[in-house]
């Protein structure tokens, strides 16, 4: 019976999301399968894969065949580098704590890069906002200086904006002057 590592399609209509299994490869492509090895998001980004690598290896060295999807998946998480390194353990080329070693290491490389492009895309979002926070401000700004300059009253053309000031300064110190004769008589009464 060949058996196929590949993906089985779920989620709705637009917003695909994947199970990575080991099925016969004349089964349906979401019908039947042997080993549900892992899940493929593409919609986050970057994309969420979960594999349990160890029996994604299993399923390799008994000679499943990953489709081109499912091999870049399983590249990328490293079940391909680790059957790699098993079978130079076979051979002698290796120990099993070299291998592990190996392995180790480059999964801490891999997730470190992973950590870096979320850091990238955060950091990203947080300009973008930034920027986005800055056009709204000078948005604003502009719109109450226009409000302000509609709440002034229009100069003629032949006066000039001194003038009309002058005179409002003026009218603004008459009341003050009528006002305060009364405060005097005012503050007479209370006593």
């Amino acid at each position: 019976m060949p058996v196929k590592i590949r993906l089985q399609r779920h989620g709705k209509k637009g917003k695909p999301f994947y199970w990575v299994v080991a099925a016969d490869a004349r089964a349906k492509r979401d019908g039947k399968f042997l080993e549900k090895l892992g899940i493929y998001n593409p919609n986050t980004n970057p994309a969420t894969i979960e594999l349990d690598i160890d029996s994604s290896v299993k399923w390799l060295q008994n000679g499943a065949q990953p489709t081109d999807t499912a091999k870049a998946i399983l590249s990328y998480r490293g079940v391909l580098l680790k059957h790699h390194l098993l079978g130079g353990v076979r051979k002698g080329a290796l120990t099993e704590e070299q291998a592990d070693e190996k392995f180790n290491a480059w999964v801490a490389e891999k997730e470190q890069a992973i950590a870096d492009k979320v850091g990238g895309l955060d950091k990203d979002k947080a300009d973008a906002r930034a920027a986005a926070l800055k056009a709204e401000k000078e948005v604003n700004e502009k719109r109450a200086a226009e409000a302000a300059a509609a709440l002034l009253p229009e100069t003629p053309e032949g006066e000039s904006g001194e003038a009309e000031v002058e005179a409002v300064e003026a009218a603004g110190e008459s009341e003050q002057a009528v006002e305060s004769p009364e405060a005097p008589a005012a503050e007479e009464d209370k006593v």
